[in-house]
C-alpha cells in the first residue's frame, strides 16, 4: 500500500475515533447543561416579555442567541470531523486510481487531512476563544478541503 492511501485510510480511522470521542464527550458532560440554558434564556425572555420589560427580554435573546450558537457550531464539528474522516478513508481506497504522480497524490492526501482536522478545529476555536485565529484556521482549513477535492475530482476525471 502507498504512503499517500495509508496517511489517508489511518488518518481517516484514526479522525473518526477522535470526533466520535469528541461527540460522546460532548454530549455526556456539556451538551444538557447547554440545553438547559438555552431554554432558561427562553423561559426569562418570555417571562421578561410578559412583564414589559423589554430590554431584559432583549438581553435573555441574546444570551439564548449566543449559546445556540455554540450549541450548533459543537454539534456540527464532531459531525464534519466524521464526515471528513469517512471520505478520507474512501479515497484512500481508491486513490491510486487518481491520474497524477505518487509525489503530488501524496501531497494531495495530506492537504486533504490537514484541512480535515483543521476546519472543524478552527469552528469549534470559534466558540471557545475570540480574535481572527479561530476564523483564520477554518478558512485555511476549508480552502485545503476545497482545493484538495477539487485536485481529486480532476485526478479522477483525468484517469477516465
Amino acid at each position: 500500500m502507498t504512503t499517500d492511501r495509508k496517511l489517508l485510510i489511518f488518518g481517516g480511522l484514526l479522525l473518526a475515533a477522535f470526533g466520535m470521542i469528541y461527540g460522546l464527550h460532548y454530549a455526556l458532560f456539556i451538551e444538557h447543561q447547554t440545553l438547559d440554558g438555552m431554554g432558561a434564556s427562553l423561559t426569562q425572555a418570555f417571562a421578561h416579555a410578559a412583564g414589559r420589560d423589554l430590554p431584559q427580554s432583549h438581553d435573555a435573546i441574546a444570551t439564548y442567541a449566543k449559546e445556540k450558537y455554540a450549541y450548533v457550531r459543537q454539534v456540527d464539528v464532531h459531525s464534519h470531523w466524521i464526515g471528513l474522516a469517512m471520505l478520507l478513508i474512501l479515497f484512500g481506497v481508491v486513490f491510486d486510481k487518481l491520474a497524477f504522480s505518487p509525489r503530488t497524490r501524496l501531497w494531495i492526501a495530506i492537504a486533504f487531512l490537514v484541512g480535515s482536522i483543521i476546519f472543524p478545529l478552527g469552528v469549534l476555536l470559534q466558540t471557545l476563544m475570540s480574535g481572527p485565529l479561530p476564523s483564520a484556521l477554518a478558512i485555511a482549513g476549508s480552502a485545503l478541503l476545497i482545493i484538495s477535492l477539487s485536485l481529486i475530482a480532476w485526478g479522477f476525471a483525468r484517469a477516465a
